[in-house]
């Protein structure tokens, strides 16, 4: 029973133009939310079962905000798009955190981090970083969607499944032509050897079923291998993998010798913040960022006030001997 359910969620999901990743963490909600009532269909649960799920996801749990709302988001859509049995009005504990400001590197910091990612690993940092993008979308990211000549990238779907156009750096305008040179090349091959086909959403597949095997489809950091699509059955080659440029930052960072923790979402928090700092106007970064809430945005405002107001200490004014190291 509950394995067909999370692929009806999964199903569903895709089916209404969701992402895969959408779908799967829905599911995971799905799958928690029912261990939680010991095993019972939803079917048989109503809003007095959501709304202690979701009060324990708060109280015991201690979870974050975010987390809350994105299970609250997965049984709304269970119940309404997946069971058709749209919830009343809940009443439940809602996490009640203090939002927390985020880690920012200096731009020197970024350059050491950057400076010590190589090949791929390198290009992604540069478009986390450069372009505001998030992991995931920037491995994401189809040749289609770069415009090297208007210095544009194109993130389709990305969170709240929207889609965005953000700025695509002069400094790895270069790098990546010559790396697309490189796609393409490997995109003959797989075509030559009888593959080449790209993985499409699930709303092209049938639609535009040619497609697949264009090379404006294909993903801009392709896997080194081609693996068997599970739900599909067809051999494409998907893009690089989200750990392994992870742990690419993670490594750069400590042999950069910089004490904060860093990793791919800092790059991310790092370009909207130097931003801020430089005078572009925060409507301008959220349009970039992809937020739906310019209260998300503002967060960077708060990082960048100081530094980049150009505040002096009193301490600093003071003429006093003996506060010298």
């Amino acid at each position: 029973m509950a394995s067909k359910l999370l692929q009806d969620v999964r199903d569903e999901a895709r089916s209404r133009g969701l992402s895969p990743s959408t779908g799967d963490r829905y599911a995971g909600w799905v799958r928690s939310y029912v261990r939680f009532h010991g095993l019972e269909h939803p079917s048989d649960l109503a809003e007095p079962e959501v709304q202690a799920f979701l009060t324990h996801l708060a109280v015991e749990r201690d979870v974050a905000k975010s987390t809350q709302v994105q299970a609250l988001s997965a049984l709304l859509f269970l119940y309404e798009k997946v069971l058709g049995a749209p919830l009343d009005e809940l009443g439940f504990t809602r996490v009640r955190k203090p939002a927390r400001l985020p880690t920012v590197l200096n731009r020197t910091e970024v350059a050491a981090v950057l400076s010590r990612l190589r090949g791929i690993h390198r290009m992604v940092g540069g478009l986390l970083y450069g372009s505001g993008l998030r992991v995931h979308g920037a491995l994401r990211l189809r040749v289609k969607d770069l415009d090297l000549e208007r210095r544009q990238v194109t993130v389709r779907q990305g969170k709240g499944e929207k889609d965005r156009v953000t700025v695509l750096p002069e400094a790895l305008r270069a790098p990546l032509a010559r790396h697309l040179e490189a796609v393409r090349s490997l995109h003959r091959d797989d075509l030559a050897d009888g593959f080449g086909e790209a993985k499409l959403p699930h709303r092209l597949r049938h639609k535009l079923p040619g497609a697949a095997r264009e090379f404006g489809w294909q993903f801009v950091f392709p896997a080194t291998r081609r693996s068997r699509d599970p739900e599909t059955g067809r051999t494409h080659r998907h893009h690089r993998s989200a750990s392994s440029v992870q742990k690419a930052v993670r490594q750069a960072a400590l042999e950069a010798r910089i004490d904060k923790r860093v990793t791919c979402h800092t790059l991310r928090h790092s370009f909207a913040t130097h931003l801020i700092e430089s005078g572009t106007d925060v409507r301008t970064v959220q349009d970039l960022l992809g937020h739906a809430k310019l209260a998300t945005t503002q967060v960077y405002v708060h990082v960048a006030r100081l530094n980049g107001a150009g505040v002096r200490s009193p301490l600093d004014a003071l003429s006093a001997p003996g506060l010298e190291a």
